[in-house]
């Protein structure tokens, strides 16, 4: 038995070798990035011979070309929550040391002690890794919009005081907003009310007809009547004109770009096999789908329904000691923020559908209807969909598996 730990870093990564009894292999070595470093790593660990299992710790994206090289070479790569090896207590030690060389020594002892519990490292295909990085994006971007949302309203209220109430269109397809449009052309109130409504609106039917939306008298002049009256902060100038202009394309062009992500996110997901079935449970559209499955990845990879509501991080928060008995929070976060928010969000529309016969209503409407409050409720739909979404692919990939080894055994 060889347990070769590696602590990953930036660039570098610790290596150290043990066997049982305590018996020092190799002592901590620094190990650089490259094709030659990690070749001789390689060459290294499969020298040593085949009960050898290196064990490493999750660090972002650091960790991954450090644990693809090793697998495709045949070795067995074990990849562990950071949170795990910071719970081990290696040699009941009390004194803490924290340095890449204990690190990698501290991880090849938890792989001598956990060595029937390792489970080896799957690469992510390409398509599910693309998938993850753009929904990251997708939520980078999606910040940035709100922000730059919030910052328009804020410059409009002050040249005119609600103009982003006064449209109703959804946003289409390639981003762009009805009411983001208008104010770019008409960015201050005094733009319309100091022309007759006879010239608003020939104006606004060419804008309409220009911008692609549809045409309507009575809208026009509504938004007349809309614009007189309003007591402005900011005079109808070129500075004012920039300030508005710049804002509008500034958000137009964020938007643009969220629409051209979204739709790389649903073609990278159509493309799995489990995304039918996904995109079949009620409330999931074809972003959240892509969220869903970019965030959870290949459900075979959690062993039970536990453990893919752990990784979540919804799983209730045990503290009892004794008499001590602590239930101050509903749910441990220790597991993946982004899927958190997108539970969080389906969950809203569950309550604002309320769909009647939906097992996840049903159950979220229960533990409110019993007084719990917002977040243990919400929380609690959380929980309740994550198992029945555990369920419904593993059935289906499990059936796809069954189907591909009886073409198999045919051929």
């Amino acid at each position: 038995m060889n347990a070769v730990g590696i602590d990953v870093s930036k660039g570098k990564s610790t290596v150290a070798i043990l066997r049982p009894m305590g018996e020092v292999v190799q002592t901590p070595k620094d190990v650089s990035h490259d094709m030659v470093s990690l070749e001789r790593l390689v060459y290294q660990i499969l020298a040593l011979g085949e009960e050898t299992r290196v064990v490493m710790e999750a660090t972002g994206r650091y960790h991954e070309p450090v644990a693809q090289e090793l697998h495709s070479h045949g070795i067995f790569v074990c990849v562990v929550n950071p949170l795990v090896i910071h719970g081990y207590c290696a040699g009941g030690k009390v004194r803490k040391v924290k340095n890449d060389q204990k690190d990698s020594l501290k991880i090849a002892k938890y792989a001598l002690d956990h060595w029937v519990d390792l489970r080896e490292y799957t690469p992510m295909d390409a398509i599910r890794q693309q998938l993850k990085i753009f929904s990251r994006q997708y939520n980078l971007y999606m910040k940035s919009s709100v922000a730059l949302q919030s910052n328009l309203i804020s410059l409009t209220d002050k040249v005119f005081p609600g103009v982003n109430e006064l449209f109703s269109s959804p946003e289409r397809d390639d981003g762009h907003r009805k009411w983001v449009d208008f104010v770019t052309t008409f960015w201050h109130c005094e733009c319309i009310s100091r022309v007759s409504e006879k010239a608003f609106t020939e104006r606004y039917q060419k804008w309409c007809k220009h911008q692609g939306y549809n045409y309507s008298a009575g809208k026009a002049s509504d938004l007349h009547t809309d614009s007189l009256g309003h007591i402005v902060t900011l005079p109808k100038n070129n500075n004012t004109k920039l300030l508005i202009q710049t804002a509008a394309k500034e958000l137009t062009a964020m938007d643009e770009l969220l629409a051209v992500v979204r739709r790389e996110m649903v073609r990278l997901a159509a493309q799995l096999p489990e995304y039918e079935t996904v995109r079949a449970i009620y409330g999931v559209g074809d972003v959240i789908a892509a969220q869903l499955m970019a965030e959870i990845g290949d459900v075979r990879n959690y062993p039970r329904r536990s453990s893919i509501v752990a990784f979540a991080g919804i799983d209730p928060e045990v503290n009892q000691s004794g008499k001590m008995d602590v239930q101050s929070n509903p749910s441990s976060k220790r597991g993946s923020p982004y899927l958190r928010k997108t539970l969080y969000q389906l969950m809203t529309i569950y309550l604002r559908l309320a769909p009647p016969d939906e097992p996840v209503y049903q159950f979220l409407d229960k533990k409110r209807f019993e007084g719990k409050p917002y977040f243990v409720y919400m929380t609690a739909g959380a929980n309740k969909f994550l198992r029945i979404y555990y369920a419904r692919v593993k059935e289906c990939l499990s059936k796809l598996e069954e189907s591909a080894e009886a073409k198999t055994d045919v051929i």
